[in-house]
């Protein structure tokens, strides 16, 4: 149950923070702007932290993370930070592994996932393609079994680092898109005299997309 309230509790506040992101980037583009070269490890220890998390789900830090260092930045700190997050799972995975029954948990995946050796290197791939309650599984057994690390790593990395990358990809233009609709239904109104709340910024926040020139917080 407890394991279960940490999920629900993870997933719940990184989609508000992601919401929050996208919601005042302005303002948060300013404050990592701040940092210097700061913002990138920050970055980097806040995804590891959470992907390195039972059950845990990192889409929406993935796609903040392209909200806010941009396509290739955010795609760069979001593998660093899988690979940190393999390692660290793994290390927390070591003292854990005596309680976890990989008999018992690999009999509850479904039968394509059980067809490969347990342990093996295609056995952590596919079980990892299971959302949420696979990443888990899959890191358990290593470290149950204790696979060499570099296994960990890699077969962690197969999956999340492309399904990562194609969501900082998609934060960052969906942000644009939004920040460019906003703008125009402002220009439109102004055009026909129609009165619309605008958006509040941050007093120190960076102007609306359409009156910004600066690029994402890029080191």
């Amino acid at each position: 149950m407890l394991r279960r309230i940490e999920a629900v509790l993870i997933l719940v506040v990184s989609f508000v923070l992601a919401y929050f992101v996208v919601s005042h980037r302005g303002w948060v583009e300013h404050a990592l702007g701040q940092l210097g070269w700061f913002a990138i490890p920050l970055a980097v220890l806040v995804f590891a932290v959470v992907a390195s998390a039972p059950f845990s789900v990192t889409d929406a830090l993935a796609i903040m993370n392209g909200v806010l260092f941009g396509p290739l930045w955010g795609s760069v700190i979001n593998a660093i930070g899988l690979v940190l997050a393999a390692v660290i799972g793994y290390a927390i995975a070591l003292r854990t592994s005596d309680a976890f029954d990989v008999k018992k948990n690999v009999e509850r995946l479904p039968s394509w996932a059980r067809r490969f050796k347990i342990g093996s290197p295609m056995f952590l791939i596919v079980v990892r393609i299971i959302p949420g309650l696979g990443g888990t599984i899959a890191t358990q057994t290593a470290a149950a079994l204790r696979v060499p690390i570099v296994r960990q790593i890699y077969t962690m990395c197969a999956i999340a680092i492309p399904i990562c990358t194609v969501l900082a990809v998609f934060g960052h233009a969906a942000s644009d898109y939004i920040d460019a609709q906003v703008d125009n239904a402002q220009t439109y109104a102004e055009k026909h005299h129609i009165r619309i709340p605008r958006r509040r910024h941050h007093p120190h926040a960076s102007p609306p997309a359409s009156a910004r020139t600066a690029e994402p917080v890029r080191p």
